[in-house]
């Protein structure tokens, strides 16, 4: 059975959707449990009262992704306050579409900012702590679209493409220092961001998935805690798909 008791993660975006899924998946394994959150208050407020009632630590920071200052004052206190950081999850990301020609250019920077920047900074402020206890695991979640594309969101596809990239290159980077590296690209998943895409579009979108189906905020947060737990100690570098088949690489 997977045991996190005495681990501590950081989680970005740990207030809805796979974020939240995630933190209560580490939690229900005894992980001390960080998350940041964006805006929604009430979501992170509930996130805070669903952990402590599981009985480990937590604590939250409302911030944007591309905040360092604030960032790294969360990754010191995390560390100050609890000993160590073993498990950072970049999860937190946008999906908004726009036609290539009308594209703005500050629509394709925040997409950039959010999704890439925003792994790349957890991605440094972790490596540095882990570096010196010799240890940790790092997920990134990226997307489907960042290995086949996505038409009307070429943006958000070039975003997930770079996760994947940055991905494969701290793992190999990271490596002798006893840090692992992963990915999971998820498919279509039942969130809030989704939703008003599953609402219009559900039966076309499941025709396409083998398993016939949209995958839940939990599934994705299973493979999260796989790819972070001693289970998959000989893995780095792994692009986990989590989408029912709608995407199969070799």
């Amino acid at each position: 059975m997977l045991d996190f008791t005495g681990k501590n993660v950081l989680i970005t975006g740990g207030s809805r959707g796979i974020g939240r899924a995630t933190a209560l998946a580490f939690a229900r394994l005894g992980a001390n449990v960080a998350f940041t959150y964006h805006a929604n208050v009430i979501a992170a407020t509930d996130v805070v009262r669903s952990l402590e009632a599981l009985g480990v630590r937590t604590m939250s920071l409302q911030a944007e992704t591309t905040d360092e200052l604030a960032l790294a004052g969360f990754v010191s206190r995390i560390v100050r306050e609890w000993g160590s950081l073993d498990i950072a999850v970049a999860n937190a990301g946008i999906w908004l579409g726009a036609p290539i020609e009308k594209m703005t250019t500050a629509e394709f920077r925040e997409m950039m900012d959010v999704n890439m920047t925003g792994s790349f900074l957890l991605a440094k402020l972790a490596a540095q702590r882990m570096i010196e206890q010799k240890s940790g695991a790092i997920v990134i979640v990226s997307s489907t679209a960042g290995q086949r594309g996505e038409s009307g969101h070429s943006h958000y596809a070039a975003s997930k493409g770079a996760q994947i990239s940055f991905t494969k290159s701290l793992a190999v980077e990271l490596a002798p220092h006893g840090i692992r590296v992963n990915c999971v690209a998820p498919g279509w998943v039942e969130t809030d961001m989704t939703h008003e895409a599953l609402s219009t579009e559900r039966a076309k979108i499941e025709r396409a998935i083998p398993l016939c189906r949209v995958a839940k905020p939990e599934e994705i947060a299973d493979a999260i805690v796989f790819l972070a737990s001693d289970m998959s100690s000989a893995i780095t570098g792994e692009i986990l798909n989590v989408n029912g088949g709608s995407v199969l690489c070799g």
